[in-house]
C-alpha cells in the first residue's frame, strides 16, 4: 500500500510539474517573431510594388512599423485590405499574399505586432489588439477610409486579431484564414489531458468574436492543414451569422493559397465582387 501511495503521489507531482512547465512555456509555444529572425528580408519593391512605410503609435504607447501597398494607379480601388499575418516571422514574408491582393485590385495595409519585425515592444494578446485597434484608426482617421471599404484579412494567429477587430468595428467584410477557434479549443486537442481551460494564458477566442461581428464573413481552409485542424474553422463558421461563406482550399497550413492558386483566388474574387454589389 505505501509504494502505492509513494507512487501516487510522484505521479501526482510529476503531471503538477508538467502543468507547471506548460504555463510558463506558452508564450514561446504561441509565438515566434524571430524565425528565423526580426530583420526584414525584402520588401514590396523586390516584386515591383510600390509601397510605403508607415509608423503607428499604439494607446500603450507602442511604436509599430507597418506597409501601405496602394492598389491599381489607373483606377481607385474600392477597397482596404487590413492584413494580420499568422505567429511567425514578419511582414517581409508575406510577399506572395501582398502581391495576389494587389492583383485583386485592393489596396494593402500590413502591419507588424509588437515584438515583430521593427515593431517595438513585448508580446501579449491584449497588445495585439491594441495594435489592431492603431491600425484601424491609421486607415480611418489618417487615411480616411471609410469602415464600410475596409476588408479585414486575418490568417493563423491573424484570424483571432482580425475577428476581435471587426467584433468592435463594422468593416465591408472580415475573411479568416486557416485559423482556430481559440486557444483552449487547441489546447484540448493536442493536451486532451491537462486541465487547459485552468492553465490557458491566452485565449484569442476567433469563434467568440466572430459571433459578435456584424458584416459578411468568408472562412477558408484546407482540409489537409498540418497545423491547424480544418474542424476549428468550421467552428467559426458556425459561430458566424448570414451572410457567410466557407471557401476550401487545398495544401498545408503555410501554402494552401498558394497551392490552391485559382480556386482561392476566384473564391476570394466572388466574395469581393459581392460586397461590391451589397453597397
Amino acid at each position: 500500500m505505501e509504494w502505492f501511495l509513494k507512487a501516487s503521489a510522484l505521479g501526482i507531482s510529476a503531471y503538477l510539474a508538467f502543468c507547471a512547465m506548460i504555463y510558463f512555456m506558452q508564450p514561446g509555444m504561441i509565438f515566434y517573431p524571430n524565425m528565423p529572425d526580426r530583420k526584414l528580408v525584402t520588401t514590396p519593391a523586390n516584386i515591383g510594388l510600390e509601397y510605403y512605410d508607415v509608423d503607428l503609435t499604439t494607446k500603450d504607447n507602442i511604436k509599430l512599423h507597418g506597409w501601405f501597398i496602394a492598389g491599381s494607379k489607373t483606377h481607385k480601388p474600392k477597397h482596404t485590405l487590413l492584413f494580420f499575418h499568422g505567429n511567425a516571422g514578419n511582414i517581409s514574408h508575406r510577399l506572395d499574399s501582398i502581391k495576389l491582393f494587389h492583383q485583386l485590385g485592393l489596396n494593402v495595409f500590413i502591419i507588424d505586432y509588437r515584438g515583430y519585425g521593427q515593431s517595438a515592444g513585448k508580446i501579449s494578446e491584449k497588445g495585439m489588439y491594441h495594435d489592431a485597434e492603431a491600425a484601424w484608426l491609421y486607415l480611418t482617421e489618417q487615411q480616411n477610409i471609410k469602415p464600410e471599404n475596409i476588408i479585414i484579412f486575418g490568417r493563423s494567429l491573424g484570424g483571432a486579431i482580425a475577428a476581435w477587430l471587426a467584433s468592435q468595428h463594422t468593416p465591408a467584410a472580415l475573411i479568416i484564414e486557416s485559423s482556430f477557434s481559440s486557444v483552449e479549443s487547441m489546447g484540448k486537442r493536442f493536451y486532451p489531458f491537462l486541465p487547459v481551460k485552468l492553465i490557458s494564458r491566452f485565449h484569442f477566442n476567433t469563434e467568440e468574436y466572430t459571433r459578435e461581428v456584424q458584416c459578411p464573413v468568408l472562412i477558408t481552409h484546407s482540409r489537409n492543414d498540418e497545423i491547424i485542424p480544418y474542424e476549428e474553422s468550421q467552428k467559426i463558421y458556425n459561430s458566424a451569422t448570414e451572410p457567410k461563406q466557407f471557401l476550401h482550399m487545398q495544401g498545408g497550413h503555410n501554402d494552401g493559397f498558394l497551392v490552391s492558386g485559382q480556386n482561392y483566388i476566384q473564391g476570394l474574387q466572388s466574395f469581393i465582387s459581392d460586397l461590391n454589389n451589397h453597397h
